[in-house]
């Protein structure tokens, strides 16, 4: 039991680090800026920020992440690829 809540601590632990890397990427006019968790933190066009379009890509990618989990478990998650 205590070996799982310790890697539950772990986990949270690796879960903070990984979102709180922010990776800024910047071309053409368009910056940006991406959490370790793959979620976009900033974006700008031109020197204009976008919150619609930050908001509305981040949904969608979540619906594209949840599409994933869901195919994958309907094919027997990762027990089916050993």
């Amino acid at each position: 039991m205590f070996d799982k809540a310790k890697m539950m601590a772990q986990a949270f632990k690796l879960k903070r680090a990984v979102e709180a890397e922010i990776i800024d990427f910047e071309e053409n006019g368009i910056k940006i800026k991406v959490s370790g968790d793959q979620k976009i933190k900033y974006l700008s066009i031109n020197g204009v920020e976008n919150k619609i379009l930050v908001d509305s890509i981040n949904r969608a990618m979540k619906k594209s992440q949840e599409a994933a989990a869901k195919k994958m478990k309907d094919m027997g998650g990762l027990e089916g690829l050993i």
